[in-house]
């Protein structure tokens, strides 16, 4: 018995031991654990921007004033234009310094340096562009002042670089890429700027596509998918066998909702009777935002608006004086050309009956723990051999690509002359020097005007029909006529209607003497605002950011009519009846909570599915350019009885629109299931800004991505530009920035930069104005501001 309790004793000692040991050990890791918590809290903390205090910037010739306002805006006043560029850098590298590396390796293809073999295509392709080739011929004809800007601005960077590297306060994306920046230099500000370029497209893509389609089809069907119809029907050329599926598989598409709306309005029809300005250019959504929201000041200059990181001035807002706006003109700047290789010489290529040497420009891409890649690019006459950086093809017969961006121009001597312009003739002067991408300007001003002009080089074709496929680059007569001369460049001042406004849309008629492009947007963003500008003689600022806000849709408005026409006397079951009457009752906005954009979307992707999926494969569609424009031009004609070979083929108008409205019913029936009534567009289509690093893996999307995606309005055809991944309803592209002014009060301008202004993602000013961006909240910046936290940088 004794023995007994003796062992109990012994047993139940034991168990109280182990429970301590066991409760010992969690308690040491969970001290090690908020030890942990600790250190990456103070490690994370410790690369968050200083904005109060003093820093001190030996550079400097005198001391430079930062005040950051309640929306993150940083006001930066100096003494003199040395100090101003050098405090702009810095400020945006202690804000988005990660952004800045990655951009300019993206554009000079240097990504694999630091991500691997994964990026080795993309780095292939930028190489082959030569983006940052073009930024080194245009560095060399910029003034001796601008060279002064770009390098007073890169010695900013660099100071922060310095100050961020020995202090081990680098932005946390850093540590996690295994990586730090080199110092930055004139030309990584440049190439950004080519970047930009490459971004706004020039139409290459649709001159493959519609060589594709030559080589696919017969004429008549080919031709149907053209921008328009050629006056002289061209046929592809013979013998000249290039696989373009497999020479672009790897080329970076820019996404062709790329463009924007901007319009300005008089002031006989404005309520405070002086002029109203408004833009919202439509670029990728993501965090950071592409822009960053600046303030410059100096005693001759006064500055507000939008700039991209890594880019000195301020590209996009207004001073005391005037006020301007972009969008993309999209005019025909990129042509392929086909190149014969010498059979015996692989490096020359036939030029009027004579071999002429192209260049071969060794381009080795460095990759993150793997041999550096052996890499060349030939340049002929007309510009880089793009069709081989797949090496897919390449035999006899090559593409090159001439495009105005790789010529050497001087934006930034642009941007630097229009801050400082205080009219409409002084901007214009200053418009002459930027010259890719070209953009269509509006201006408003202190004194009334309001003035237009569709700016940049755009090359003189002898028929806009030789723009719509790759041209014989043997031939003489087959080269640019040089550009349209800066003179005769689109241009509207003080237009009796009162306002002017562009959505990416036609910009000029048939009677104009100089081909622009083959291929526009669709007009409904236009046409819907131009609908409200007409009829409103008493237009505020608040009308303006409604207009920007608006959703509703007009390619609805054409084709639900005749959908349902055409639709009366088919055999509708229960549910596609109940569809149809759902969709008349529709007042044709896009609005979150409403289940009709759902349907009517839906139905458009399913309709193209219907007139293309069978004879396109997905390889070539991302190079179908505008095919909205022209699926809508294919239902116009079908329903107007002028035939359309592409929908006869599909079973004629009635039965495409019949068996796609019946498979996006059962698409949607499976996503969010039966009840109609309770569908909502803003189930679908939502927006997040995502953050690069967010996919790599659920923590780091957990913490870059620190919002859940929210429903928005607004779709790529409204005002209201939210265009969306169709795969998961994505919103990816629209307004990256919205801004109003009245010029009645040129202190003050109206903003949004979604998704915030930091790149921090413990900053306030993160991810702040993602709802204001989904709800229509603008925030006031002035050029008088003096409340925030303020940052002194002394010499």
């Amino acid at each position: 018995m004794g023995e007994q309790a003796y062992e109990f004793k012994d047993e139940r000692k034991r168990k109280i031991n182990k429970k301590k040991v066991i409760l010992l050990t969690i308690g040491i890791l969970l001290i090690i654990f908020i030890g942990l918590l600790i250190f990456v809290n103070a490690f994370i903390n410790r690369s968050m921007p200083q904005l109060e205090g003093q820093i001190e910037l030996p550079i400097l010739k005198e001391e430079v004033t930062v005040i950051t306002d309640s929306n993150g805006v940083p006001h930066i006043k100096a003494t003199n234009n040395h100090d101003l560029y050098i405090a702009q850098g810095y400020m945006q590298a202690q804000n988005r310094m990660f952004q800045m590396e990655m951009s300019r390796r993206q554009a000079s293809g240097t990504l694999s340096e630091i991500v691997g073999e994964k990026a080795i295509n993309t780095d292939k392709y930028f190489r082959t562009l030569g983006l940052r080739r073009a930024a080194e011929e245009s560095y060399a004809i910029y003034s001796e002042e601008s060279r002064e800007v770009l390098q007073n601005f890169a010695d900013g960077v660099n100071a922060y670089i310095h100050e961020a590297i020995e202090s081990n306060s680098l932005p946390v994306e850093f540590t996690l890429m295994g990586a730090k920046p080199a110092d930055w230099i004139p030309l990584d500000s440049l190439t950004i700027g080519k970047y930009m370029a490459f971004d706004l497209g020039g139409h290459w893509e649709r001159q493959a596509f519609n060589y594709y389609l030559l080589d696919e089809f017969d004429n008549e069907k080919a031709m149907e998918l053209f921008p328009h119809y050629p006056k002289e029907k061209p046929t592809i050329i013979p013998n000249e066998e290039i696989d373009i599926a497999s020479s672009f598989k790897h080329a970076i598409i820019p996404n062709t909702f790329n463009g924007s709306n901007n319009w300005v309005v008089s002031g006989k029809k404005t309520k405070s009777g002086m002029p109203l300005l408004a833009d919202d250019p439509h670029l990728g959504l993501a965090t950071p935002s592409i822009w960053l929201q600046m303030h410059l000041e100096t005693e001759d200059l006064n500055v507000s608006g939008v700039i991209f990181a890594g880019v000195p001035g301020i590209i996009l807002g207004h001073n005391e004086h005037i006020a301007w706006g972009v969008t993309n003109v999209g005019p025909d700047v990129q042509q392929l050309y086909l190149e014969k290789r010498n059979p015996d010489q692989p490096e020359e290529f036939l030029f009027e009956g004579k071999w002429e040497k192209a260049e071969v420009i060794d381009e080795p891409i460095e990759v993150a723990d793997k041999a550096a890649v052996n890499f060349q690019v030939i340049e002929t006459r007309h510009g880089p051999v793009v069709s081989e950086f797949a090496e897919e093809s390449g035999k006899d017969t090559v593409l090159s690509l001439r495009w105005t961006a790789l010529d050497p121009t001087t934006e930034l001597e642009a941007i630097l002359e229009i801050n400082e312009a205080k009219n409409w003739k002084q901007f214009e002067k200053g418009l002459e020097k930027f010259l890719a991408p070209a953009q269509n300007f509006v201006f408003a001003s202190k004194d009334g005007t309001i003035a237009y002009k569709a700016n940049g080089s755009i090359p003189i074709y002898e028929s806009g029909d030789d723009a719509l496929l790759p041209l014989p680059g043997w031939e003489k007569e087959k080269e640019w006529k040089g550009f349209i001369p800066f003179d005769e460049l689109p241009t509207v001042i003080n237009p009796d209607k009162g306002y002017i406004a562009t959505a990416n849309n036609k910009v000029v008629g048939d009677e104009y003497p100089y081909h622009i492009s083959n291929v526009w947007a669709q007009p409904y963003r236009y046409e819907r605002i131009a609908e409200v500008l007409e009829t409103n003689d008493s237009l505020t600022v608040e009308d303006m950011q409604d207009l920007q806000m608006d959703a509703t849709n007009l390619q609805a408005r054409e084709f639900i009519p005749i959908f349902s026409e055409v639709l009366e006397d088919s055999n509708l079951n229960k549910e596609e009846k109940q569809a149809m009457a759902i969709l008349k009752e529709w007042e044709y906005a896009d609005a979150k909570e409403l289940s009709q954009p759902l349907i009517f979307h839906t139905w458009m992707e399913e309709i193209e599915k219907q007139i293309y999926e069978k004879d396109i494969p997905d390889s070539m569609m991302g190079m179908f350019g505008a095919k909205g424009q022209t699926t809508d031009e294919l239902l116009r004609k079908a329903y107007n009885g002028d035939g359309s070979i592409w929908i006869d083929e599909a079973g004629g108008l009635e039965e495409v629109l019949y068996v796609s409205l019946k498979s996006t019913l059962t698409g949607l029936k499976d996503k969010f299931g039966s009840g109609m009534t309770t569908w909502a567009w803003g189930d679908y289509h939502k927006v997040q800004f995502d953050h690069p690093l967010s996919g790599v893996h659920p923590v780091l999307s957990y913490f870059f991505n620190n919002t859940d995606s929210m429903p928005v309005d607004g779709s790529s055809v409204t005002p209201m530009a939210a265009a969306y991944d169709a795969e998961n309803g994505e919103v990816d592209h629209g307004a990256s920035w919205r801004f109003v002014i009245d010029t009645n009060d040129m202190q003050t301008g109206y903003h949004i930069v979604g998704p915030g202004q930091f790149g921090h993602f413990k900053s306030k000013w993160y991810h702040d104005q993602i709802d204001d961006w989904v709800d229509e909240n603008y925030h006031q910046t002035v050029l008088n501001e003096t409340q925030g936290m303020k940052l002194n940088l002394v010499p």
